[in-house]
């Protein structure tokens, strides 16, 4: 595994190092901000565990290049820290609890039971894209609008499940059937890495403008991911997507064959 993954860094140095246009053309830059994520859950995969998720906020930022191909094109590989998961509030399923189940006849343990508090799945990634970027000059001042685009691998880095208050048990998800176990805590924190696939793969893009003076470059961008592979292992929580917007600021440096400047009269400047 370790030979393969320095094959691939190494062809790819390769690659861009062996082409004069793309080694002497080029950005370093980074980003940072917040992002939105929620977790969805296809129809076919639909169970009361793994539905009813609102977006939670948390970070998102970057490291990246950019090789510039021409004045229109150019191609953006990312190291990105995206924040995804969701949460909920208020009542919702649960699993029934190992310690309960002698409340119930034998065959007649209901699959799930319903509660009233607050929960939030925190699941941090550790994104890979590579976007395929197009941008366009505005007339003759120094701005550049832009649009990327392209897929993503992206690897589990932790995943907690966050639960807090106080509620009865219910058999039904009204909350008129309550069991005769009085309340119960619900404040926990459970590490569910080993509950989910640790690889993902999806789509992310992003609409930006930029700023430029000489080499530098100042940019705002909003934009979204999204898995598109099921992150759920045990198939009695169902299928869940990760996904989420984002909104960033940033800053690169360009590293040309000509430094950029502001534009004046005819804009023929590079980003």
């Amino acid at each position: 595994m370790k030979k393969s993954k320095l094959y691939v860094v190494l062809s790819a140095a390769l690659l861009f190092g062996s082409n004069p246009a793309i080694a002497q053309d080029f950005s370093l830059g980074a980003r940072g901000g917040l992002s939105i994520p929620n977790l969805s859950a296809p129809g076919s995969g639909q169970t009361p565990l793994n539905t009813g998720y609102s977006s939670r906020l948390g970070q998102d930022f970057a490291v990246f290049a950019e090789f510039k191909f021409s004045k229109l094109f150019s191609l953006q590989p990312m190291v990105e820290y995206s924040s995804q998961g969701g949460k909920k509030d208020g009542l919702q399923a649960l699993a029934v609890p190992d310690e309960l189940r002698p409340l119930f006849p034998p065959g007649m343990t209901p699959q799930y039971l319903f509660a009233d508090y607050k929960s939030e799945a925190k699941l941090n990634y550790l994104m890979i894209p590579v976007l395929a970027k197009f941008g366009w000059d505005l007339g003759d001042l120094p701005l550049r609008l832009y649009v990327n685009a392209g897929p993503f691998v992206s690897f589990l880095l932790s995943a907690k499940q966050e639960t807090s208050g106080q509620s009865e048990l219910y058999l039904d998800e009204g909350g008129r059937q309550a069991l005769p176990v009085g309340p119960q805590s619900f404040n926990n924190t459970e590490d569910i890495k080993n509950k989910l696939y640790t690889v993902n793969f999806g789509i992310e893009g992003n609409l930006g403008l930029n700023y430029r003076f000489g080499a530098h470059n100042i940019f705002i961008e909003g934009g979204g991911n999204y898995g598109l592979l099921n992150i759920q292992k045990d198939p009695m929580i169902g299928k869940n997507n990760t996904g989420g917007a984002t909104a960033n600021i940033g800053y690169s440096y360009y590293f040309g064959k000509h430094t950029p400047q502001p534009a004046q009269g005819n804009n023929s400047s590079e980003e």
